[in-house]
């Protein structure tokens, strides 16, 4: 079994890593380049990156954030918002990210995850999805942050996102973001069991022990979660050593 990873996410909008709660009521918690060099000493597996507002506001991905943090951090780097061609994915790649993750575009355009995974690698591409309760055992997926409902059976898009050659999936769902009451368990281990490409967890970390819960309920290859370490409650070195303690091999 390979070790799971504990992955900081930072949201940015206009410059700065904000958080919110649902993708509303947004509050300043910094700047990215010192977020993200602070959770490099604490031994972040990884670090995330997400412009939130780059696909609905139409705009490009933030590279001269990707290139200043680069220079100061030394853990795999993904970027997402605003990717919306193979090109924006050579220059984010180029910029210093070792990962991209593409969400809004990839459901409008589902070829660019696979000219993605051919021209630079399967490792190179995650894909995030934004997903919400439809009923029980059913979701549907979203775009644009949460705004727009495309109708989207979740299973099917996870499904597909695999054929098309995506090395990793983000799972976010909408209905436990910022909540801060667990992972959205029911949500994470029904994507797990439809694919064998890694699944990331993401949406609802609220106390240190919601990240050993959803490796032990799921088969999630990892955690993620910002407002627990922007608001410097756990440090990324607490929540390994609480996983260890349950028996769980972390990197």
């Amino acid at each position: 079994m390979l070790a799971k990873r504990i992955i900081p996410c930072l949201d940015v909008r206009d410059g700065k890593v904000v958080k919110g709660v649902n993708f509303q009521g947004i509050k300043e918690v910094g700047d990215p380049v010192e977020c993200a060099y602070e959770y490099n000493l604490q031994g972040a597996d990884e670090i995330v990156f997400y412009d939130i507002t780059a696909s609905h506001e139409g705009r490009g991905v933030m590279l001269d954030v990707v290139r200043n943090t680069a220079k100061k951090v030394f853990v795999p780097l993904t970027v997402g918002g605003g990717i919306k061609t193979v090109d924006d994915i050579r220059e984010t790649l180029r910029a210093g990210a070792d990962k991209v993750s593409v969400n809004s575009q990839a459901v409008r355009d589902p070829m660019l995850i696979k000219e993605g995974a051919d021209i630079f690698g399967s490792q190179c591409i995650c894909v995030g999805i934004d997903a919400k309760k439809v009923s029980d055992g059913k979701w549907t997926v979203y775009i644009n942050g949460g705004r727009i409902d495309m109708k989207l059976d979740l299973i099917d898009w996870v499904k597909q996102v695999e054929q098309l050659g995506a090395g990793e999936i983000c799972l976010n769902s909408i209905d436990t973001d910022g909540v801060r009451e667990g992972f959205d368990i029911p949500m994470l281990d029904a994507v797990c069991k439809a694919v064998k490409i890694p699944v990331i967890a993401s949406g609802g970390a609220g106390k240190l022990g919601d990240f050993a819960d959803a490796f032990l309920k799921t088969d999630c290859s990892a955690a993620l979660a910002a407002s627990l370490f922007h608001f410097k409650e756990l440090t990324v070195e607490q929540v390994k050593d609480d996983c260890r303690a349950k028996g769980i091999r972390i990197r």
